[in-house]
């Protein structure tokens, strides 16, 4: 098993020739890649019980055997995002400005890899391919370290990926996998200085932030997704109630899920009531404010619930005196990834989208859309929460930084 420095100094010397490989040679190793993922589905699958079988041991939560689990269906949409890519534009040599100096220089600002990225992210083995198609279309190369749910899962579709790649002409290094699950490799790997150019954390809360707190380089933070939804007064209570529903039920695991409701004080006691018998028969635990919990059944909110991102069938509620306690309550204990409100009222609509300090706010439609494949980016690399460089979901422009060239024909300063 090869250590952490051997991988990254590997991929270092592969991102070179990668970082010269033409659109074809790239796009003919996604295509590979696609295809092996749906040759060897039976030998995924396989490995990923495994993985399931070792975590259900393990204790491991079912919002998490969720992210963790594979089926043929995934496996499909897996590939067709890394087909996807093939039919994006390559973000690599675009000329991006420039000119000519009136010494004679000329000047152009174009497009490059950043290098050797490093992906640190937990029981998600889809990851594993989007971050590596990613990397490849974008001339990046990739040190993936997964966490050690999914280590069967990872190690065969990473053997997979490099297999796919070499016969396309790449250097099989383009893609290494951290095998050692210990603790003690993440930690290398955020003092991979001069070698690893990026780090990028994909997981929970705690994850994201030890590397921001202990990275010895650059780091682009991924976001912890504590979202909101808003209805507002005129909102048309079908189209919320399934906004809502989708937004909570469709994958609570995931970082888009809606994890606060908050509701208009003139309509709460007419809208309440459905939400918890539509919500109820999804078997969600609401968690209530005060106003709430005189108008539904549910627990009675503590401080930390409007602060968490749960990851589950749970939800915290709000009633709200109006748009501007609704966006206030947001800006305190929002994360900066996805808000919605709902409304049939033209400026306020405008007022949320303007005022709202996140990463994708949305207007009559459910977070869940905050999503690489959704957003047409085909696979994605995560969803930053940050402001510089990269925010919301990361394809393939987000991994990409710039270069200036300079011909000369003997100018001196």
């Amino acid at each position: 098993m090869k250590t952490v420095a051997e991988l990254s100094y590997a991929a270092r010397m592969a991102e070179t020739a990668l970082s010269c490989a033409g659109t074809a040679t790239k796009n003919d190793a996604l295509s590979r890649i696609a295809d092996a993922l749906i040759e060897n589905e039976a030998e995924i699958l396989a490995q990923n019980a495994k993985d399931l079988a070792n975590a259900e041991v393990a204790g491991i939560s079912k919002s998490m055997l969720d992210r963790l689990a594979l089926s043929p269906a995934r496996i499909a949409q897996i590939a067709d995002g890394v087909k996807k890519l093939i039919a994006l534009p390559d973000p690599v040599g675009r000329i991006l400005g420039g000119g000519v100096r009136p010494n004679g220089l000329k000047i152009t600002k174009r497009s490059v890899p950043l290098g050797v990225i490093g992906i640190i992210f937990e029981a998600r083995p889809n990851v594993t391919v989007d971050a590596a198609a990613l990397c490849l279309k974008s001339g990046n190369a990739v040190v993936l370290r997964g966490g050690k749910e999914a280590i069967s899962s990872n190690r065969t579709l990473a053997t997979i990926m490099r297999n796919a790649i070499v016969e396309a002409g790449l250097p099989a290094d383009c893609i290494c996998l951290v095998e050692d699950i210990d603790r003690s490799s993440a930690v290398e790997m955020m003092n991979m200085t001069g070698v690893i150019d990026v780090l990028i954390p994909r997981g929970g809360a705690g994850l994201i932030r030890s590397v921001v707190q202990n990275a010895h380089i650059p780091v682009i933070q991924t976001g912890v997704g504590n979202c909101h939804t808003y209805v507002e007064s005129t909102a048309d209570f079908g189209m919320a109630l399934d906004i809502i529903e989708n937004a909570k039920c469709s994958r609570p695991s995931v970082c888009n899920a809606m994890e606060t409701l908050l509701v208009d004080e003139t309509i709460a006691d007419d809208f309440l009531p459905k939400v918890a018998e539509r919500l109820n028969k999804r078997g969600v635990e609401l968690r209530g404010c005060e106003k709430t919990a005189k108008i539904i059944a549910c627990t009675l909110a503590e401080k930390s619930d409007w602060e968490t991102e749960y990851n589950d069938l749970i939800l915290a509620v709000k009633v709200v005196a109006g748009i501007d306690e609704a966006m206030a309550h947001i800006a305190r204990y929002g994360t900066g990834h996805s808000e919605a409100i709902i409304t049939n009222r033209y400026n306020l609509a405008e007022k949320f989208l303007n005022g709202i300090d996140a990463a994708a706010v949305y207007v009559n439609a459910s977070t869940r859309f905050t999503d690489g494949y959704e957003f047409g980016l085909g696979a994605e690399i995560g969803i930053s929460t940050q402001k510089l460089h990269a925010r919301g979901p990361m394809g393939l422009e987000e991994l990409t930084t710039v270069k200036f060239t300079v011909e000369g024909s003997g100018q001196i300063r």
